[in-house]
């Protein structure tokens, strides 16, 4: 089976088994168990690393249907693929060829040489990280709003988790909203956040040569200015466009205006939670959400979107065409063609797919436009923030925004691989002819 195929399959069969799972009465507070929908949506939004809900996450699950939820939040921002190869290397000690082509293709890696340190410090890092925010949550909820310390820790376990993965499940109510004004609860979360769509590679290079940026890769650059460019606009659109709004930041003083908008710009890119009623939005702020979801974090990591990567070789291929350069040159390297071919593509099979789905969702519900495009581009991007609409959406609905967080979770282009019937490697070229652009 090819590497994308297994990679499929493998999240395929992960979110059947946690939705099976789920659907088990010990999963669900109350009589009874989880409808197939209910658990389904669930389990996939947890393995996609999304944060999409139909029903909450406090109430309607018990501990262990919480336990299940974290253990897929996990598994889904590890990779599937690189879970299978750490159970291998902890059982018999090495990587089979197959398992180390399937985990390359998982993490993006453009080869396979040393995979097994790849996979080890993958892991190594998530933990760390994990580590050392659910402790600081758990001190935060212990000390200032008197948790007992199993319930502190396992808040803090969880949200550490979530956070990390960007994935954005909460075990509250209201999401993050009661923390709104504590920059100990949302500023280490944030922090996860961040690290967290940076990508692995791009940590794994930080950690190596932090202090010699000449070391660092083309993507490492791309990632790490995307990041801050991001961050600063991102934070100042939010906090310029809802600082009288009195339903959001209107309500707050100047300080914690700064902090709640700058934690909601962070959380919007690609991790789902919402310190902050997103219901309450503006319809201008909502659409250049809609736009900072799209662009997501970075590869090869916990984030979502078609990447930061993606983004920035078409604004340098666009600057480009405009100087009218030959090549396109970043940072003091060429851009390869193919890198184009695939950026282009990505947008395109995108663009497309939300379109589609949005479209599908007109058609079946009377919510209006900015309000389905902003789940639609929430579930491709694997973000998880919603307007409150997913649980009133038709089954058919949901089960679109299911396959988007499939898709959006694999990659659309990993995902059209692993249908592909055979890959097309054609023995000639055709005569090249230029159409008229524009």
């Amino acid at each position: 089976m090819h590497p994308a195929r297994t990679v499929f399959a493998g999240f395929a069969a992960a979110a059947v088994v946690g939705a099976l799972l789920l659907e088990l009465p010990i999963s669900k507070a109350g009589p009874g168990g989880a409808s197939p929908i209910e658990a389904f949506f669930t389990a996939v939004s947890a393995l996609c690393v999304t944060g999409l809900t139909i029903v909450d996450t406090l109430t309607y699950w018990t501990v262990f249907g919480q336990v299940v939820i974290l253990c897929l939040i996990q598994l889904g921002g590890l990779g599937v693929m690189t879970f299978a190869s750490v159970v291998g290397i902890a059982v018999v000690r090495r990587l089979s060829l197959r398992s180390q082509l399937n985990t390359a293709a998982e993490v993006k890696s453009l080869g396979i040489g040393d995979l097994r340190s790849l996979v080890l410090s993958v892991v190594k890092i998530s933990l760390i990280i994990e580590g050392v925010v659910a402790l600081l949550l758990t001190i935060r909820f212990a000390t200032e709003y008197e948790e007992p310390l199993g319930q502190a820790l396992w808040l803090g376990v969880f949200h550490a988790v979530s956070s990390f993965n960007n994935a954005g499940f909460a075990l509250f109510s209201d999401n993050l909203m009661s923390f709104t004004t504590d920059p100990f609860i949302l500023l280490p979360i944030c922090a996860a956040i961040i690290l967290g769509g940076l990508g692995f590679p791009v940590i794994m290079q930080l950690r190596k040569h932090l202090r010699s940026p000449r070391l660092w890769t083309l993507n490492t650059r791309i990632v790490l200015w995307g990041t801050v460019v991001l961050l600063v606009l991102g934070a100042a659109f939010v906090i310029i466009m809802e600082w009288n709004n009195p339903r959001t930041l209107g309500a707050l003083n100047w300080p914690d205006r700064i902090l709640a908008g700058f934690a909601q710009s962070v959380q919007t890119r690609t991790a789902g939670f919402n310190n902050l009623d997103i219901g309450q939005f503006d319809n201008a702020t909502l659409l250049g959400m809609d736009a900072l979801m799209f662009i997501g974090g970075g590869p090869a990591g916990t984030a979502g979107g078609i990447k930061i990567t993606t983004f920035a070789v078409l604004y340098f291929i666009m600057l480009a065409e405009i100087k009218g350069d030959v090549a396109v040159n970043v940072f003091g390297k060429r851009l390869s063609r193919g890198v184009h071919r695939q950026a282009i593509a990505l947008i395109l099979l995108a663009t497309a797919l939300i379109a589609a789905g949005t479209m599908s969702l007109l058609v079946m519900t009377d919510y209006s436009l900015d309000q389905l495009l902003f789940e639609v581009i929430s579930a491709f991007a694997t973000v998880g923030l919603s307007t409150g609409i997913t649980a009133q959406l038709p089954v058919a609905g949901q089960l679109i925004l299911i396959l988007f967080m499939f898709i959006g979770r694999l990659g659309p282009i990993t995902f059209a691989a692993a249908l592909a019937l055979k890959a097309r490697h054609p023995l000639y070229e055709l005569p090249k002819e230029r159409p008229i652009i524009g």
